[in-house]
């Protein structure tokens, strides 16, 4: 007889292997042809709302691994949280105007030989626009191949009309309550871009730099206040590494505090500098004998006068709190227009912003001489030698320090002061009432509560001026008779309707007084002659409004956000553009907590380089694993620090997806002739391990759930990995296959099994959905039966379990006998090696065991054999000499011996009773009941 025929082997025709990058595309057609989103909106009418408001991502280029991370993310939220029982919408947008996109259409321009100054401007923003939905085509199917869901029809664009609009009317209620003006003040300044900065679009990196000491004589005569200095040229020493700001120096700042000291240096010569500094800054000038001649304090210089020793003009001595003893003199080199510190000191003292600078960094004529026409860098080394020459440089040397570069071109920036338009942090309380609101919002990590706030609190006004043409135009309108500023509410509603409609273009191609209402004049001089500002918008301006464009204006959204997710470079980026625009016009933040994750770094932690090397890109690991491997690897990261990809993790989170698929597939085959509503067994007629598993999936649903609340996506993702391997491949399921194979198709046992599996697998889909969207959709599909008739798993809910399955009196107990298990296994391990048996069914264990172990093994014994996946246990005072002696629990010995009898041709179970069967001598008397019964 073929006894084969009569086990109950597994059916399923769910396939062994994912084939994920040829499979995924078929799936993400399919929901899309299913218009799965809009039945998943449907679906959620009246549920409570969860918003994620997405961040929006640069419309250049392709989506790169830290793009996907993100992406991802978003989406494990946004599906987790649906999920869970809310309405969570998921509107996709794209950051469209700014410096990168233009830079692309010039780079186009001369490749066809055209100069982008001789065109139109409106020409120009018309090719940004093309130029912009090219790449949101491109990113959209990037996106999507993801497996992101969402209104990919409907996404936010900030170069949509309304968008514009909202971004002009938001930028208007600032100016009507005075909190936008225009100064000249020292701003970063990209000499290669020829604009602003804020300060997101800075990065430092360590750049090389020439370290000068220089003398500045001073002026006035000291010897009155200072005796020891009559008849001796004194000078005031400083430091710098921007030589090329000499030119623009129009004061020397002291710190009020430190003490200072005048220091003969011989040949008549005094030198004054700070006192904790003098050791270090003579041994750097070579000079070895020298005199300290006074004790001088910053007061009594304060307003004297040095000259300048390249030009005839004078530098104020100034005092300024900012001065440090970090390095240098104490003593601070002061150009007003070329730094931020020393534009805010030397205002006190009513000097200007003086910067001899053009827009392409380089000096004009006001500097004279050779100076004038040459770039700002390459000047430091002719300044340094002019110095020299003039007997005012001490010492010279290169140090190497952290630099601000421009983001977009990765060149050097400076500081220049040029007329701006600058949003005011205090003059409306803008600074203060963002740093109460910043209490208000729930920071994850929580250590991003103190980044931002630290930025808040010592942050400039906000520079919102760019002198570019692709963006959305400060839209200030002035009297050209008198230069007063003409603004109302009128005008803003006004431009706001004429935006709407036309979109931001309108602003260039038509005149000032065809943007206003008919008779709008001058309020000051009543003047109707107007003209329109020319500068465009920070673009973190335009992204910074979105929770107004889109979180407050689109119907099926509530204003403030649940939750902004970007990565920790944010919180100077759109986390705080957002808060300052929300704030500034609404009064608090436009979010109600904000996550971070970390940057996508490789193997051994290095920063992602074309130059290195080491670059991943999303297409790359979708072509060679599929997308459900980059979203395991999204959820296996604990996303708060930096995350590490790399081809071998990849290898490595692949092979945890087989797992986890193969054993999908092993409870799928062992389905087949189940349906839940007909066979399942009550939790009170299961035998003891089935109601043991039902508690250890208790255990997985509920730390699934949690996870998901916390977004700790790395802990239901190892939760699950372990779960399958461990508590399921290696205990339950292992232990299962005799019962579900050998036992009667409806038998209470096997149903009893399979009414567990069923649960486990329910669960299990559930949970893995918002990880694994494709596969938890394939499992779902090949589920034979199920109570939930939902066409997707995505119109399915998270899990909830019958509190009846959670006893932690049997947890306690099958602890200990799973524990125990391990220790056989051991002995059974080493017989093996030992060639005593060949397989765990050859063999029979006998053991001794003291304590509450040994009772517990006296209380199990007729299981004992099924439970160890051996022919024969027994339970003795004394195991045999040579038994094997555990080292964990103690007084444990199991003796390991080969199976008494023949080995059953079904169940392959060595049993005595092999041989005596009628009829069936290849049998053993369990399997003869079992097929009588059959």
């Amino acid at each position: 007889m073929d006894y084969k025929k009569t086990l109950n082997l597994p059916k399923t025709k769910f396939p062994m292997k994912a084939n994920l990058a040829q499979k995924e595309p078929v799936q993400l057609d399919a929901w899309e042809k299913d218009r799965l989103y809009e039945k998943i909106r449907k679906a959620s009418v009246g549920r409570e709302q969860f918003i994620l408001h997405d961040g929006p991502p640069y419309a250049n280029g392709h989506i790169h691994i830290g793009t996907a991370l993100n992406k991802i993310l978003k989406d494990i939220i946004v599906r987790s949280k649906q999920m869970d029982g809310f309405d969570a919408p998921y509107i996709p947008g794209w950051d469209c105007h700014g410096l990168p996109i233009e830079h692309n259409v010039d780079k186009e321009l001369k490749k066809k030989k055209k100069k982008k100054d001789d065109m139109p401007q409106a020409e120009i923003r018309q090719l940004c626009r093309a130029y912009a939905e090219k790449f949101i085509d491109i990113q959209r199917d990037e996106f999507k191949r993801l497996g992101v869901m969402g209104e990919w029809e409907n996404p936010y664009l900030t170069m949509n009309y309304e968008y514009e609009a909202i971004i002009a009317r938001e930028c208007g209620k600032f100016a009507l309550e005075g909190s936008l003006f225009r100064s000249k003040k020292p701003v970063y300044w990209c000499c290669s871009c020829h604009t602003a900065l804020a300060e997101a679009e800075v990065e430092y990196a360590d750049e090389a730099s020439p370290s000068i000491f220089v003398r500045f004589p001073v002026k006035d005569d000291l010897s009155v206040r200072f005796p020891a200095l009559a008849g001796k040229k004194t000078y005031v020493v400083i430091w710098t590494t921007t030589p090329w700001t000499i030119p623009s120096n129009l004061a020397i700042a002291l710190h009020p505090d430190f003490e200072y000291v005048a220091v003969d240096t011989g040949n008549d010569e005094v030198l004054i500098l700070a006192r904790e500094l003098m050791e270090g800054c003579m041994a750097k000038f070579g000079i070895s004998e020298y005199t300290v001649v006074a004790d001088v304090r910053a007061a009594d210089l304060e307003k004297k006068k040095c000259t300048h020793p390249m030009y005839d003009r004078d530098s104020l001595i100034i005092l300024g709190d900012h001065v440090t003893l970090e390095a240098g003199t104490g003593c601070v080199h002061t150009a007003p227009g070329h730094g931020r510190e020393d534009y805010e000191v030397a205002l006190k003292y009513g000097l200007e912003a003086y910067s001899p600078l053009d827009d392409r960094g380089c000096f004009t004529d006001e500097v004279g001489g050779d100076l004038a026409g040459q770039f700002v860098f390459k000047a430091n080394a002719g300044i340094v030698e002019k110095l020299r020459e003039l007997g005012a440089l001490l010492a010279e040397e290169e140090i190497a320090h952290s630099y601000p570069h421009c983001w977009r071109c990765k060149r050097p920036v400076i500081f220049r002061a040029t007329p701006q338009w600058f949003i005011s942090m205090d003059k409306t309380g803008l600074r203060q009432r963002s740093l109460e609101e910043i209490d208000r919002v729930q920071w994850i990590p929580h250590w991003g509560r103190e980044r931002i706030y630290g930025m808040i609190e010592n942050r400039p006004d906000w520079c919102v001026s760019r002198q570019r043409a692709w963006g959305v135009p400060i839209t200030v309108f002035f009297c050209k008779d008198c230069g007063e500023m003409v603004m109302s509410e009128a005008i803003v509603n006004h431009v706001y309707e004429q935006f709407r409609e036309h979109g931001a273009d309108i602003w260039v191609t038509k005149e000032a007084g065809e943007l206003v209402p008919a008779g709008t004049r001058c309020a000051k001089c009543g003047s109707s002659a107007l003209e329109k500002e020319t500068d465009i918008l920070d673009v973190w301006f335009d992204s910074g409004v979105s929770h107004a464009a889109v979180v407050e204006a689109r119907e099926n959204l509530r204003w403030p956000a649940d939750l902004y997710l970007e990565g920790s470079d944010q919180h100077r980026g759109w986390f705080h553009s957002s808060l300052l625009t929300a704030v500034g016009n609404r009064g608090s933040a436009p979010y109600k907590a904000v996550l971070t994750h970390g940057f996508v770094v490789d193997e051994s932690g290095r920063k992602m380089s074309k130059s290195v090397g080491n670059v991943i890109a999303p297409k790359e690991v979708i072509s060679k694993y599929g997308a459900e491997i980059l979203r395991l690897w999204v959820s296996a990261s604990d996303y708060r620090d930096d995350i590490r990809i790399s081809d071998n993790i990849l290898r490595q989170l692949s092979d945890a997806y087989r797992r986890i698929r193969n054993t999908c597939r092993f409870i799928l085959g062992n389905l087949a002739d189940f349906d839940p509503q007909k066979d399942a067994v009550a939790y009170g007629k299961m035998p003891e391990i089935d109601r043991y598993a039902l508690h250890t999936l208790v255990g997985l649903v509920e730390k699934g759930r949690q996870a998901y609340e916390t977004y700790e996506f790395h802990i239901i993702n190892h939760a699950l990995h372990n779960y399958c391997g461990v508590d399921l491949s290696a205990f339950y399921l292992d232990i299962l296959k005799d019962r579900l194979y050998t036992s009667p198709p409806a038998s209470v046992e096997r149903r009893s099994a399979q009414t567990v599996m069923y649960y486990i697998l329910d669960a299990m889909v559930r949970l893995m959905a918002p990880i694994l969207p494709i596969t938890a959709e394939e499992v779902w599909k090949y589920m034979p039966e199920r109570v939930d008739k939902a066409d997707s798993v995505h119109l399915s809910l998270l899990p909830i379990v019958d509190e009846e399955w959670k006893n932690d009196e049997l947890a306690a107990k099958w602890k200990m006998l799973r524990d125990i298990r391990g220790e056989v296994t051991k002995a059974l391990e080493a017989a093996r090696t030992a060639k005593e048996i060949g397989h765990p069914l050859d063999a029979r264990v006998i053991l001794s065991a003291t304590g509450d172990a040994g009772a517990l093994l006296r209380s199990c014994e007729p299981e004992l054999a099924t439970y160890f996946i051996v022919s024969a246990a027994e339970v003795a005072e004394t195991a045999p000499e040579g038994a094997f002696e555990s080292g964990e629990i103690e007084g444990l010995r199991v003796g390991v011996t080969s199976a008494q009898g023949e080995k059953c041709q079904r169940c392959w179970v060595h049993d005595p009773s092999v041989g005596a069967v009628e009829d069936h001598p290849g049998i053993c008397s369990k399997c003869k009941g079992q097929l009588d019964a059959m």
